[in-house]
């Protein structure tokens, strides 16, 4: 965290986003973006035949990361437009004759909303960095964790024993959905190419006398020269703003995952049972010094709510847009869509980081279970009964009767004796386990479930993204 600024300052960039994506919606980021358009722009007209020179070109390569934010002011508050200014002050330092070429046929969206979509596209490239070291830990800690029996909760109310490694998978398994949908979203996420001022390529169209082949080779060579397999087919002034409820919908998604997760390790740290890392410098409270509150699982909760509310804008925007495009979008776009990837990314960050260093207690999640136990082998008793030929609702409607006297019992503070209660009663006696209750009998198939689950699912899809294993390691922030 900076020290204290003169002016506001979001807490997103200062407190929370990590240094990679917040450059990557920077300034300076998307005003080299709208260069590296313009020059593509020119290079590809030069080659199919447009009057440029190679010199013109290579003098915007260049000029290109020479950039005066003060000069761009000057230029903007004059002419009241961002990206003319822009134009302005590239053909300054490009030299007057590149300057001629600059942005030729082209429309302030060519490079906004082009330059848009490259941040997305890197945007969710970051994200599923954050996603496959999230889930390559959690894989890790679920493996260990396979056989480690726990109550399970149903309502919040016990339900059936699970283990703390088949808990761990649902939210891997949430993750990995996630993951799946971010890499289709990208490889299905278009460039907005070279398509003129209400779509109709127009102006390329009479660049090129007409010639609607080299028109199409146009859009094509920029797209490629930006690292796209293509454009979108149609567009009006801007692309469709479908586009940004697909990629908002998405992050807002994951931060739902998120969310999930850390929700459910702020109810374990509640019981004791699992805890979030915690530094031994760490203060929980300034008034209480024994507590031991999660505070990353809350700040995870509290970002995740930021941008499930964002995801509800992108939808309001795109169903405004009148015929080719109106400008009510723009102030709208630039907060919500780099606030929505700099949350998540913040999200992600702290996931990283808590999933790194679960504390599990085993002595504890025994001693939850320890009242919980004699109601888990009902399930069982009715299950041995039905198999020797009782009824199943007959069994059923016993060990309630039983169940619900074992409980009016603890109520009043008393141990649970619901076992005692089973044995002695004539229908259900010969199916109480007389061995006494051994919680890993209770837990079904969950160790198994959690080697198939990630030898079939999370194996495979680690191994699809091998390269970016290790390429994200979190950096708390306060």
């Amino acid at each position: 965290m900076t020290g204290p600024q003169p002016s506001y300052q979001s807490p997103l960039g200062q407190r929370y986003a990590t240094a990679a994506m917040l450059e990557n919606f920077s300034d300076r980021r998307r005003v080299l973006l709208w260069r590296d358009l313009w020059i593509a722009l020119a290079e590809a007209e030069r080659e199919l035949g447009l009057p440029i020179s190679a010199a013109q070109v290579a003098a915007l390569r260049a000029a290109r990361d020479t950039v005066d934010f003060a000069r761009v002011a000057e230029l903007e508050a004059s002419l009241r437009h961002d990206v003319m200014a822009h134009v302005h002050h590239f053909g300054e330092v490009a030299g007057a004759d590149a300057a001629k070429i600059i942005h030729l046929g082209a429309t302030s969206c060519f490079v906004t909303d082009n330059a848009e979509l490259v941040m997305i596209r890197d945007g969710l490239e970051l994200v599923m960095d954050r996603l496959v070291a999230a889930i390559e830990q959690l894989a890790r800690f679920a493996g260990e964790q396979r056989d480690q029996p726990c109550l399970a909760f149903t309502h919040f109310q016990p339900a059936q024993l699970t283990t703390v490694g088949k808990r761990a998978c649902l939210w891997a398994q949430d993750l990995a959905l996630d993951l799946e949908t971010i890499e289709q979203l990208r490889e299905r996420l278009p460039l907005r190419g070279v398509k003129g001022t209400t779509g109709t390529q127009a102006s390329f169209l009479s660049l090129f006398a007409g010639d609607h082949d080299k028109v199409r080779e146009l859009d094509r060579r920029v797209c490629q020269a930006m690292g796209f397999a293509g454009s979108i087919a149609v567009s009006g002034q801007t692309y469709t703003r479908k586009l940004d409820t697909w990629v908002v919908s998405a992050l807002a998604d994951v931060c739902g995952s998120a969310g999930k997760m850390a929700t459910d390790l702020r109810l374990l740290a509640h019981k004791r049972e699992v805890d979030e890392p915690f530094e031994r410098s760490q203060v929980g409270s300034s008034a209480m010094a024994y507590k031991r509150n999660p505070m990353r699982s809350e700040r995870i909760c509290g970002l995740a709510r930021f941008v499930h509310s964002l995801a509800t804008s992108p939808r309001e925007t795109h169903a405004n847009q009148w015929f080719e495009r109106t400008l009510d979008d723009s102030a709208n776009r630039r907060l919500v869509l780099t606030e929505a990837f700099l949350a998540t990314d913040a999200v992600l960050n702290l996931l990283v980081d808590v999933s790194s260093g679960m504390i599990v207690h085993p002595p504890v999640i025994r001693t939850n279970m320890r009242d919980e136990l004699p109601f888990m082998a009902t399930e069982n008793v009715i299950m041995r009964g039905a198999a020797a030929g009782h009824s199943r609702q007959a069994l059923h409607e016993a060990v309630r009767g039983l169940s619900l006297a074992a409980v009016a019992r603890m109520k009043e503070g008393e141990p649970n004796d619901l076992i005692a209660r089973m044995q002695a009663d004539e229908q259900l006696a010969p199916f109480v386990d007389p061995g006494g209750i051994d919680p890993r009998h209770y837990v079904g198939r969950a160790p198994e479930q959690v080697d198939e689950f990630l030898a079939e699912t999370i194996a495979p899809l680690l191994q699809r993204h091998a390269q970016r294993r290790g390429r994200f390691v979190a950096g708390v922030k306060v």
